[in-house]
């Protein structure tokens, strides 16, 4: 099948395309390069085995994305393009709502001009807000305590309404939980501009030494070592869960609503400690407040995924720390070698 993967070079999205590719799918990528690099399509091609098709544009203008439809026999789209940030989002609500929201609609729009009405979201589990008991399955009630997450649910929420307005969509949304790791030859990661806002590059970036110190938000949360835990899932497998959704969604209409996690939660100490038994790197840290936004605890219930796409998680954490560390070494020294 002939797949388009809105923001395509992004971390997520790149590690998609190169299980797409490594799966005999034809991609064709569209990004505006706003927090990604050209470079990457290079290094996707390299260890997805084919070529794919680039196209630098913003998702949200109607007129190029309608001349990449016009140019392509697309079967489906994975729409990966958007701000990220949550801290972000809350500087900066109006940007978020304007880029998430209208970005969707235009590539929504268009697709059905088009009649092409596969599509797998790149949600979040953001949208479930502060759980009330864990682990999170999908009926939970959802809510959300930033723009970020707020931009996903209201997502949520319109392409609910397009599939009951018309059933012949197959839409499915996938809610992430904590991304980490690399792809395993090291050629591919996660680079985020500035400090990062996400826990492992900003603790590989610690480790290499291209930031002092690591700031945990956060250490009076009712946990055992008072630091937030989260459910980090491998980037790769989070990858595979895309195919797998790609696969049921062409099965036959419907709105499918899957969570992507490991089902077990890691605190931030929890996380550091592992990161540096991967790296042999002493990542020194100061705790700070807790930040606006985050919540305590949050993990998955991946039973839905497992029982209908016939996915989970396959990596462990030191896998997930390895990997990353083997990135952020790779990236650190293509950094130096840059003239």
């Amino acid at each position: 099948m002939s797949i388009l993967v809105t923001g395509g070079l992004g971390y997520i999205g790149s590690h998609t395309c190169v299980e797409l590719l490594k799966n005999n799918h034809d991609v064709i990528i569209v990004d505006n390069l706003s927090n990604s690099e050209r470079q990457t399509v290079d290094i996707i091609q390299e260890l997805g085995g084919k070529s794919i098709t680039f196209y630098e544009i913003d998702v949200a203008d109607r007129q190029a994305l309608r001349t990449v439809f016009k140019c392509h026999d697309i079967s489906a789209v994975i729409h990966f393009a958007g701000l990220k940030s949550v801290n972000e989002s809350i500087d900066k609500p109006l940007t978020y709502y304007n880029n998430n929201l209208g970005s969707t609609l235009a590539l929504c729009e268009i697709m059905n001009e088009f009649d092409v009405k596969n599509l797998i979201f790149s949600s979040s589990a953001t949208v479930y807000g502060h759980p009330q008991t864990l682990p999170i399955t999908e009926e939970f009630p959802l809510s959300t305590i930033n723009p970020y997450g707020s931009t996903k649910l209201i997502i949520e929420g319109i392409l609910k309404d397009l599939y009951h307005a018309d059933n012949s969509w197959s839409i499915v949304i996938l809610r992430y939980f904590n991304p980490i790791g690399a792809h395993e030859s090291g050629k591919l990661g996660e680079k985020p501009n500035g400090i990062p806002n996400n826990l492992l590059p900003y603790v590989s970036q610690v480790a290499v030494g291209k930031l002092g110190k690591l700031h945990v938000f956060g250490h009076d949360y009712d946990t055992e070592d008072g630091t937030a835990i989260r459910d980090y899932i491998h980037v790769v497998d989070l990858a595979n869960g895309h195919l797998k959704a790609l696969e049921k969604s062409s099965q036959s209409p419907d709105l499918r609503i899957y969570n992507l996690g490991t089902g077990k939660g890691y605190s931030v100490l929890e996380i550091v400690r592992n990161f540096e038994k991967a790296s042999g790197q002493s990542v020194p840290y100061v705790l700070d407040g807790r930040r606006d936004g985050d919540v305590p605890v949050c993990y998955a219930d991946p039973s839905k995924a497992k029982r209908e796409l016939g996915w989970s998680a396959d990596r462990d954490i030191h896998q997930m720390c390895v990997d990353a560390w083997r990135w952020m070494q790779y990236d650190a020294k293509r950094e130096k070698s840059t003239p």
